[in-house]
């Protein structure tokens, strides 16, 4: 079964190259975006909201103008294989999700969602093999409504040289970026190679800056 204007082969082909491998996510995720879409009207501006960090998003890089780089795609992990695609302006749109109550007729495809069996225990050219024969028959698209909030996107505000590391940054993150806040997973690099203690950005630029609640009210708003 095709995959929009793809064949499954070549579907197959474009997920391999752009994710590394041809996740069965991605696969599955490829007839969720098509079934999400062909509920909307032709022409019409839309975005995506994914539930789930794992494949889909990647399904709807590949399928959609909706990227993580344009903003047109939304991830939300609550944790469920589902996605939306919705009329940017008016919030209108289709939700798909792989209905468990339709996947009986393919046990591979059941074991696999459901992790029924250990890694390594699945037998993957069946998988595939039932992933396109099923197409869209495991999918159930609902119509959504988006809440009013998210259809609001915010401007982009002035930009600051931050104090701490001296690189720029958004200034409604603050007097200080929020990495030298600490919300990056860095680690610090020493002469012996990466130690185990957590790297304070606060406190680096060469020794030269300091962090301290007094830096922070002389920083600039």
């Amino acid at each position: 079964m095709h995959v929009g204007k793809y064949t499954f082969g070549e579907f197959m082909e474009m997920v391999t190259a752009f994710h590394g491998y041809p996740a069965p996510g991605v696969l599955i995720g490829g007839y969720m975006v098509e079934a999400a879409r062909a509920g909307l009207k032709n022409g019409v501006l839309f975005e995506a909201l994914v539930e789930t960090s794992k494949c889909l998003p990647d399904a709807v890089q590949l399928l959609t103008p909706c990227t993580t780089g344009n903003g047109r795609i939304r991830v939300i992990d609550v944790g469920r294989f589902a996605l939306a695609l919705f009329d940017k302006y008016t919030g209108k749109g289709f939700r798909t999700f792989v209905d468990l109550e339709k996947l009986g007729p393919w046990p591979e495809i059941h074991s696999w969602f459901l992790r029924l069996k250990k890694k390594g225990e699945g037998d993957p050219k069946r998988l595939l093999a039932e992933i396109e024969a099923a197409g869209d028959s495991i999918l159930t698209t609902l119509t959504i409504q988006i809440a009013p909030h998210l259809l609001c996107r915010a401007q982009s505000g002035p930009i600051a040289q931050c104090p701490i590391c001296k690189e720029a940054y958004p200034v409604d993150h603050g007097p200080i970026c929020r990495g030298c806040q600490g919300d990056l997973p860095y680690v610090e690099e020493g002469p012996d190679g990466l130690r185990g203690d957590a790297f304070d950005p606060l406190s680096a630029n060469g020794g030269s800056i300091s962090y301290s609640p007094s830096h922070l009210r002389d920083s600039p708003s």
